[in-house]
């Protein structure tokens, strides 16, 4: 399975960068294939039950590949036009999805209950303004035990909550006193547990929000600034953070607990990278299989679950969001 993997990296700029081949070679997503030039992609996420299916959240709306990434078209919605900041897909319900927009657009979620094809959007309260310019929504996890228990962390306004399915919201973690969220992720545990990344510290609760407890990263992480987060799709107890020095930083490295965010370990990586880590995927069909990348392009691989990295020979440009699929 190893050998017949597809490798997609969206960045800032240069679009989606494709590998059809398990990374022996790239290809930039040209026009041709439905892509207009030189996208900011923010997201890729894929369908949980059809990982040829990919949505990617861009400045200018929603996107969608039903092949692997080679072909793309325009999901002609509110958000067209828009800079899509995050999504998430239901995975009990893949027609049920979440996009949530941000800068240079306003701050807004939508929800889509027919698999992308139509979105609306939903009330939430959010500022206009914030100290960093216009605030973004950076992340969307959906409670895989309750999906109607949704989490939307915006930068720099804090976070919310949705206990109904996503049809109002509510702020939510009030004991968290750093309103930057930078992601956020549900892990079924157990305990169940939602971990919030803000840019100083790393919250977790296993009360569905009623209380926080800090990680405390400056006692017990390398560096100070976390920034991407995943659980493990086999080991709902396992989780991965990225983390660096600053943004965009000068180095960094991926954290893992395997006890739903008590504990943690830093993993080794094979090159030091050159600024702060920025994304991690664990691939559902193989976890054995991780990607990690840093803000500044350099992207590693790991084919035993984490226990070690090795970088790659493509560098990137700016990375947001990486993905991989079988075949």
């Amino acid at each position: 399975m190893a050998n017949e993997l597809t490798i997609l990296v969206g960045t800032a700029g240069q679009g989606i960068m494709r590998s059809g081949d398990n990374g022996e070679s790239w290809q930039r997503v040209a026009i041709n294939q439905g892509m207009y030039q030189n996208p900011v992609i923010r997201v890729l996420v894929n369908h949980p039950s059809k990982p040829n299916v990919i949505y990617a959240g861009t400045d200018r709306g929603v996107y969608q590949s039903d092949d692997a990434g080679k072909n793309w078209q325009s999901k002609e919605s509110p958000m067209s036009g828009s800079s899509v900041w995050a999504m998430a897909i239901d995975p009990t319900n893949p027609d049920i999805m979440f996009a949530g927009t941000g800068a240079p657009s306003p701050v807004a979620m939508f929800r889509s209950t027919d698999g992308g094809n139509s979105w609306e959007k939903r009330p939430m309260e959010v500022a206009e303004e914030c100290p960093i310019g216009l605030p973004q929504m950076t992340a969307i996890a959906i409670d895989p035990t309750d999906p109607r228990s949704i989490w939307a962390g915006v930068e720099v306004d804090g976070l919310r909550h949705s206990t109904d399915g996503g049809d109002t919201w509510e702020k939510a973690g009030r004991d968290i006193p750093n309103l930057d969220v930078h992601n956020i992720a549900v892990t079924a545990g157990p305990p169940k547990t939602v971990v919030v990344v803000v840019n100083n510290d790393v919250f977790t609760s296993t009360d569905d929000g009623a209380t926080w407890t800090a990680v405390a990263i400056k006692d017990v992480f390398p560096y100070t600034y976390p920034r991407g987060i995943t659980i493990h799709p086999a080991d709902p107890k396992t989780v991965f953070l990225t983390i660096g020095d600053t943004t965009p930083g000068r180095i960094g490295t991926v954290m893992r607990s395997q006890d739903t965010g008590k504990t943690w370990e830093n993993l080794s990586l094979s090159d030091p990278p050159n600024s702060a880590m920025w994304v991690v995927n664990v691939q559902p069909a193989n976890p054995q299989i991780a990607f990690a990348g840093s803000r500044y392009g350099h992207l590693y691989r790991s084919n035993d679950g984490g226990n070690s990295w090795n970088k790659q020979w493509r560098e990137f440009s700016e990375i947001s969001s990486v993905l991989s699929i079988p075949g």
